[in-house]
Order: structure tokens, then sequence, then C-alpha cells
């Protein structure tokens, strides 16, 4: 009896600081919660949004359902594309339903005249005539074991 009220009296002070620890936990959760999963989020729609809107024809997409397929038309006055999905498929799309741009396409740079991309030809960087170990020729893999030209 005689220590019930004397440990009532030692627990009453200290009213404001008691509710300002309390409210501390919550903040640095909401604080992790910003950085782990608010933030990162955020960053991804930014991102998302950005390949939406640089989607344009020949690029190869993923739509929100799965389905692959060329870009071979865009329609920006009502968001929509035509995504060829098989060979004389088309289907229409809403822009906001891709998912990933597999391949992007980049735009048909002016070559200077005389400049030809033809691939290894004329480059004579390789000895074997083209065939090496790497892309499959076994002859060509076989004679730069052998020591040949």
């Amino acid at each position: 009896m005689f220590i019930s009220p004397a440990f009532a009296q030692a627990a009453g002070g200290g009213g404001a600081v008691g509710g300002l620890t309390g409210l501390l936990p919550l903040v640095l959760i909401f604080v992790v919660f910003y950085f782990l999963l608010i933030r990162p989020q955020q960053k991804k729609m930014k991102e998302h949004k950005a390949m939406l809107s640089a989607v344009r024809r020949g690029d190869k997409v993923v739509t929100a359902g799965g389905i692959i397929g060329s870009v071979t038309k865009v329609n920006d006055n009502n968001d929509e594309l035509t995504v060829e999905i098989a060979e004389g498929v088309k289907v229409k799309v809403r822009r906001s339903m891709i998912a990933e741009n597999l391949a992007k396409t980049e735009p048909a740079a002016a070559a200077p005249a005389g400049d030809s991309n033809d691939g290894d030809k004329g480059d004579g960087d390789k000895g074997d005539g083209g065939n090496s170990s790497n892309s499959g020729g076994f002859g060509g893999g076989l004679k730069k074991m052998l020591g040949g030209k």
C-alpha cells in the first residue's frame, strides 16, 4: 500500500518529451520508406514516361500483355501505336500500354560519299579470310591453330 503512491509520483513528469520520443520512430519509418520505396518508384515512372515519348516507327516493343512486335505507325493525336506482331498482323495499342522498348532504332544518318560499310570486306585485320573460330568457321580456326595465314 505504501509503495503505489511513490511510483505514481515518479512516473508523472516529462510529458512533452515522451510525446516527442513516441513520434520519432514514425518519422524514421517514413524517411526509410521514402528512400527505399517512394523515390525509386518515382524515378522509374519518370524513365518509363521518357521511354514512351521516345517510341517511334521501327522500334521493337513489348506490350503490357507480353506481346512483342514492331512499331509501324505512331499516331500522336490520340496516343495510339500500330504494332505489327506477325507478318501482316497489325494491332493498335495505346502508348501507355508499352512496357519496354527492346530494340531502339537509330535515325538514318547521311553517309559521306565513297564511304561504304560492307562489314569486314577489305579490312585485312583478320588474316584468315574472315573465318575465325569464334564465328563458327572450322577451317579458319584450324588454320590459325596451325599457324597458316
